[in-house]
Formats: structure tokens, C-alpha cells, sequence
């Protein structure tokens, strides 16, 4: 018999009855069996199917799990709820093509709206563990961060928060700076590309961050000298800070002309504050229109930050002529590993300061003088200057090469994992003397477009690939070279797909043949596809060929060509003008190539 107890328990769960419930009840009986099966009943399997139908006893039974009892007034472990709420995420982000994991959520890409987003938020109780969250590109939830945040109290073991591209706003800025307490564990946040945060709305996380943060992430979000300011506060109270980036924001160095003379403009503050961030090992500032105020007030900073390894500059135009001013100073940074300064409009005497420089740095293995015409005239000192036997990447492109420069570069070549000579005319004919440089096994990335190579360039290419010193080759950009004829295409074909021990091309993954979008007429790719297609089932890593403004005239070819490396999933990039509209395009990419050509010295 039923004890009296358990009577008065169902007596007084029936009291608790109220409309709703029993509106509840009616949809639970219609529920097909197909709903049944969804992703969310596989997680109450257990409950249901121990009855063929939903009770009046299961519905007491569902009431009190839900009230935390097992039907006597005792509470119990909400297991059952916990289940539910893992099933109901994992509907929600199969819905987005993802996968749960209960310690990393990322749903980036996914074109998510405000509810979405306030769906998300009530089912963070069920990631407990979750330390990874990435929201970024999402631009539909601006202005309603603050649904998501006033749950992040859930995930308080959360270390990375991605939020670039969303459309932020100050009301997200400011939400986001109240709700960082409940994560005191985070060390990586980045709210990059989001035009919200600059103008003053930076504000909101000064003095909200958590001494724990180590990343900080700040790329083109037109932080302006109102910004910079509290970003001096906000570095000054971040000890373990490792990794700065500001990049893309013009208007972070601008500010009045008085001030800009004498405190080095808006960064002056930034800088002097940096004195605190001792942890610091990257700092990114690229294309913020830094001047030689600039790198003044920068300069003073860096003896107090001995741990940097990464020093980006680069994009920076107005800086020419004061490169001294911080290249005086570099001789604190003795760990320093990489220095970008491309595309900065250096001058004879900058690139003088920083050759004279360069002997302290000790561990540089990667300098990017790139894109600046004078170090074109001066390659064999800057060669003489850096510890060669560490340089791992020393970009060259657009820096007007002559023949004694291009001859220095093979002696730092043999240890390079990136060779760039791009946009450089003097290779043409003389490729050779790179290539015979080159050791077997150590370079991954060789890049020589638009470098007027010539046929017996190609062949030569063909023959160091046969000897091995191209096997760890990972990317090939031979494109805007269109004086190579069939035969030293055929050749470099033919060799990549050589059964030579040691030979071919087996590492390669990108490779680009594409022709300027000004060439006058398609050139057939006839003779040398029928090699093209014997090679590509020895290059197994292939992912990815550009033959833009190349013809194949045979269907059959062009059949055969593009069913094989569809089969392998390889991303085939090839056009061809087929009436007037296309013909209108092509002229519309000739135009913007001869404006490109004009910012390269080389052209």
C-alpha cells in the first residue's frame, strides 16, 4: 500500500496545479514521436522512456525536479536540468553548423541577431568549464552585449574573450566593463575592428580589468588622443600585460601642433606608461601615423621594456627621417626577435640608424624592411649587420634591388624560411644565383611575382627542384611573369612531380601563375598543362592554384583540370573574358594594376 506520505505529497503537488501547467500537459501529449527523437530528448532518455506516455503521476514527478524535491519535500541533485541545458546548447549551435565543447565556444561567422545572442546568454549556466569565447564578426548583436554580459557570472573560469567585428558600442563598452569582474581569471581580450569602442568609450574598462590580462587587442577601433590617454591608465594597472596591439588607428598619434611638438602627441601618454608594462613581449602599432614625435616619447620606453620580442611599426610614412630617434635606443632591446618596419618610407639616413643599430640586436630572427626604396642600395651592409645564421625572414619586395644588393642577399639566403624579391626586375636572368643559395630542406615560402623571370629562370627552378633543396617549399608565387615560355613552365612541372628521392614539390600548398590583369590577350596554357596535370597527383598538400588570365582552350582539359582538383578540394582560382561585360571587367583590373604598379619603385 501507498504510504500516507506520499499521498499528501501528490495531494499537495496537485494544489500547485495552475492553468499553465496544464496548457504544459496538453503539448506534451501532442508531441510527435519525430520530436521525440530530437537532439534535445536524447538527453532525457533516461526519464522518458521508462513510460510509453507522459502521466499525471510524471507530470507531479517533472514538477517536483523542478522545484528541487523528489516528491516528499526533499531536495535533490538537479541532474536531469543539467542534461536538458547541455541539449538545448547543443541544438543551439548545431543550428549554426557548430559543435558544443564544454570549454571552448566559437561561434564567429554565424550572423547572429540580439535574440540570438540573449538565447545564448541563458544557456552560459550550462558551460560551466567554458574558458574559451569567441563572438567575433558578428555585427547584428551591436548594442546588446549587455544581455550576454549579465550572465558571465557563469563562466567565471572564462581566459579568452573574442568580440572583434560586432559593432560595438559605448553601452556594449560600458557592459562589458562592468560585468569583467565576474571573469577574474581572463587573459586575452579583443575587441578589434569595432569603430564603437574609440571616441571616449575606452573609458568604460578603465579600471575594470583584471590584473590577470596578458593580451589585449585594440585593432582599428578609431581610438582617438582621448583613448590614448586611458589606455596609459589601463596599461600602468596590467603587470602580467605580454601582448599590445594597437594597429590601424590613425587617429591614436594625432593631436595639437604645440603638444605634438613637445610631449611626442597623444602617444606621449601611452608611451610613458609603458614603463610599467615590464611584462610586455609584443607591441603593434601599425599604421597609426606615427612621426619621429613619436618614436622620441616611444624611444624613452623601451629600456624599460627588456622582454620585447616583437616590434611592429610598419605602414607608418610620416615617421620618415626620425627612425634615429628610436633606433638610439634599441640596443635595450637585446631579446628582441622580429622588427617589422615596411612601408614606412625610409630614408638613406633611417636606414643608416638602423644598420648601425642592428649588431645589439642579438636574437632578431626576422627584420621587414620591405617597400622602402633606399634599402635597395644598401642590402650588403644591412646583410653584414644581422646574425645571419639566425635570420629566418628577410623580406626584400619593392626595394629597388640592383645587381650588387641581389648578390648580398645569397648570403643570407641558405638560412632563410622566407625568400621575397617581389617586384624586383633585377632577378630576371640572374634567378640562379638565389637558387644555387638556397639549402635543402629550409626554405618554406619563395615569392619572386612580377620579377621579369625569364624561361632558363624557370628551368633552373625545375633543376633545384630535382635536387631537393625545394622539398619543405610550402608557398610558390611566381605570378606577373609573363615572360617565361611553355618550356619553363612544362619544365617546373614536370620536376615537381618528380619521383626523384628527396625531389618535387611535395610540401607545396599554394602556388600562383596568374598573369596581370593588364595582359593584352589570354595565352593558351596548352603546352605545358598536360604536365601540370601529370604533377598534381604528387603534391598531395596542394591547396590552392591560381591560374588567373591563363586560356585553356581544350574543354577537355579544362574538364579534366578542374574535375581533379575539385575531387581534392583545391581552390582553383582561373578566369576568362567570355563576352563584353567580362571584357569590361578585364579592363576595370588593367587600370587598377597600373595603379598598383605606381606604387611599386620597381614599375
Amino acid at each position: 500500500m501507498e504510504s500516507a506520505d506520499g499521498q499528501r505529497g501528490r495531494d499537495v503537488a496537485g494544489q500547485r496545479r495552475s492553468p499553465l501547467d496544464l496548457i504544459m500537459n496538453q503539448i506534451r501529449r501532442k508531441r510527435s514521436a519525430a520530436d521525440r527523437r530530437s537532439s534535445s530528448s536524447r538527453f532525457l532518455s533516461r526519464t522518458s522512456d521508462r513510460g510509453g506516455g507522459i502521466s499525471e503521476d510524471r507530470d507531479t514527478e517533472d514538477r517536483d525536479h523542478r522545484d528541487g524535491t523528489d516528491g516528499s519535500g526533499v531536495a535533490e541533485p538537479a541532474e536531469n536540468e543539467c542534461d536538458l541545458g547541455w541539449g538545448r546548447m547543443c541544438v543551439f549551435l548545431q543550428k549554426l553548423g557548430k559543435k558544443a565543447d564544454s570549454r571552448s565556444l566559437n561561434v564567429a561567422h554565424c550572423d547572429l541577431t540580439a535574440t540570438d545572442i540573449l538565447e545564448l546568454a541563458t544557456l552560459l549556466q550550462y558551460l560551466p568549464q567554458l574558458e574559451d569565447m569567441d563572438i567575433s564578426w558578428n555585427e547584428l548583436i551591436g548594442g546588446s552585449l549587455r544581455a550576454l554580459t549579465s550572465h558571465l557570472q557563469h563562466v567565471g573560469g572564462l581566459r579568452t574573450l573574442r568580440l572583434c567585428s560586432c559593432r560595438l558600442n559605448t553601452d556594449d563598452v560600458v557592459a562589458l566593463g562592468e560585468a569583467l569582474g565576474c571573469v577574474p581569471l581572463l587573459e586575452i581580450l579583443d575587441l578589434s575592428w569595432n569603430v564603437g569602442v574609440g571616441g571616449g568609450a575606452l573609458q568604460g574598462l578603465l579600471g575594470k580589468l583584471c590584473p590577470t590580462l596578458r593580451q589585449l587587442h585594440l585593432v582599428a577601433c578609431q581610438l582617438t588622443a582621448a583613448d590614448a590617454t586611458a589606455l596609459g591608465g589601463i596599461v600602468s594597472a596590467l603587470p602580467r600585460l605580454s601582448v599590445l596591439d594597437l594597429s590601424c588607428n590613425p587617429l591614436l598619434s594625432e593631436d595639437s601642433h604645440d603638444e605634438a611638438e613637445s610631449s611626442g602627441g597623444s602617444l606621449g601618454d601611452l608611451s610613458s606608461s609603458l614603463c610599467h608594462a615590464t611584462s610586455l613581449t609584443t607591441l603593434r602599432l601599425q599604421a597609426c601615423r606615427l612621426t619621429p614625435n613619436s618614436l622620441h616619447s616611444l624611444g624613452g620606453s623601451l629600456r624599460y621594456l627588456p622582454s620585447l620580442r616583437e616590434l611592429d611599426l610598419s605602414c607608418n610614412r610620416s615617421l620618415a627621417g626620425g627612425l634615429s630617434h628610436l633606433t638610439f635606443h634599441l640596443v635595450h632591446l637585446t631579446h628582441l626577435e622580429s622588427l617589422d618596419l615596411h612601408l614606412c618610407s625610409l630614408t638613406h639616413a633611417d636606414v643608416e640608424s638602423l644598420i648601425q643599430a642592428l649588431p645589439s640586436l642579438a636574437e632578431l630572427s626576422e627584420l621587414d624592411v620591405s617597400s622602402n626604396k633606399e634599402v635597395g642600395g644598401v642590402v650588403d651592409s644591412l646583410c653584414s649587420a644581422l646574425p645571419l645564421a639566425q635570420m629566418r625572414r628577410l623580406p626584400l619586395n619593392s626595394c629597388s634591388l640592383n645587381q650588387m644588393s641581389f648578390a648580398a642577399l645569397a648570403l643570407a639566403v641558405p638560412y632563410l624560411r622566407s625568400v621575397d624579391v617581389s617586384w624586383c626586375k633585377v632577378v630576371g636572368g640572374r634567378l640562379a644565383l638565389l637558387l644555387d643559395a638556397l639549402q635543402p630542406g629550409v626554405v618554406q615560402e619563395l615569392r619572386l611575382s612580377s620579377c621579369q623571370l625569364t624561361t632558363d629562370d624557370l628551368c633552373h627552378l625545375a633543376a633545384v627542384c630535382k635536387r631537393g633543396s625545394l622539398s619543405s617549399l610550402h608557398v610558390l608565387d611566381l605570378s606577373y611573369n609573363s615572360q617565361v615560355g611553355d618550356e619553363g613552365w612544362a619544365a617546373l612541372f614536370g620536376a615537381a612531380g618528380a619521383l626523384v628521392a628527396g625531389g618535387g614539390l611535395g610540401s607545396l600548398r599554394d602556388v600562383d601563375l596568374s598573369l596581370r590583369p593588364s595582359t593584352s590577350a589570354t595565352p593558351p596554357s596548352a603546352a605545358w598543362l598536360p604536365a601540370l596535370l601529370s604533377a598534381l597527383p604528387r603534391l598531395p598538400a596542394l591547396a590552392r592554384l591560381a591560374m588567373l588570365r591563363w586560356g585553356i582552350s581544350s574543354a577537355r582539359a579544362r574538364e579534366q583540370l578542374t574535375h581533379s582538383l575539385k575531387k581534392r578540394k583545391v581552390l582553383f582560382e582561373w578566369d576568362q573574358p567570355a563576352n563584353k561585360a567580362d571584357d569590361a571587367a578585364s579592363r576595370d583590373l588593367a587600370n587598377k594594376d597600373r595603379a598598383e604598379e605606381e606604387t611599386h619603385p620597381e614599375e
